[in-house]
């Protein structure tokens, strides 16, 4: 890995990298998780989210969508193309991404060998998960709830700090998705 990480904003379906993004995308994540074309698109107008094809050198190598909250970085999703897991991308990512930022994320809770590793994986990477309780709605019908762990970096999350990003998600995360008035996430 001699080659730096390049972030290039994916604004359009013309964009070099958008095909290959988008397969990444939709093999990554199941499909409560992730939000309708269309509603991608319309997010891309929100000056808040960013979409990033993530290069090394001439070749891509995964995804990073993200939105620039009030105080924080939110890292919606981060995916690596599957034939290049385990050579370190995603560290190498999250340490240009998250340099001198706040930066928080949501994961799956330690259930299984996977959601482990993922734990594990954040952790050496300087974040702290939090122990509130975080119930996140699903992007589309039926609408299925599902628990998540915040994690926050450099620092553990404080309530406050949650319940603001709570309402940041709900209000305006949310709005690219198939949710009308959403009544999650929130913390108690």
């Amino acid at each position: 890995m001699t080659e730096s990480m390049q972030f290039i904003p994916l604004t359009t379906p013309a964009d070099r990298d958008w095909t290959a993004a988008w397969e990444l995308y939709l093999q990554a994540f199941p499909p409560k998780e992730r939000r309708a074309e269309a509603d991608h698109l319309r997010a891309l107008e929100d000056p808040h989210f960013h979409a990033d094809a993530i290069r090394r050198g001439d070749e891509f190598v995964g995804i990073l969508f993200w939105w620039q909250g009030p105080a924080f970085r939110y890292v919606e999703y981060l995916a690596i193309r599957p034939d290049l897991r385990g050579q370190h991308l995603g560290s190498a990512i999250f340490g240009a991404f998250c340099r001198g930022e706040r930066v928080i994320l949501e994961i799956d809770p330690p259930e299984d060998e996977i959601s482990v590793r993922r734990l594990g994986f954040y952790r050496r990477l300087g974040f702290h998960d939090s122990p509130l309780e975080y119930v996140h709605p699903s992007y589309s019908r039926p609408f299925e709830p599902h628990r998540l762990v915040l994690m926050g970096y450099p620092a553990p999350l404080g309530t406050e700090e949650a319940r603001r990003f709570a309402d940041f998600v709900r209000s305006r995360v949310l709005r690219y998705t198939e949710h009308d008035q959403p009544a999650l996430p929130r913390i108690p």
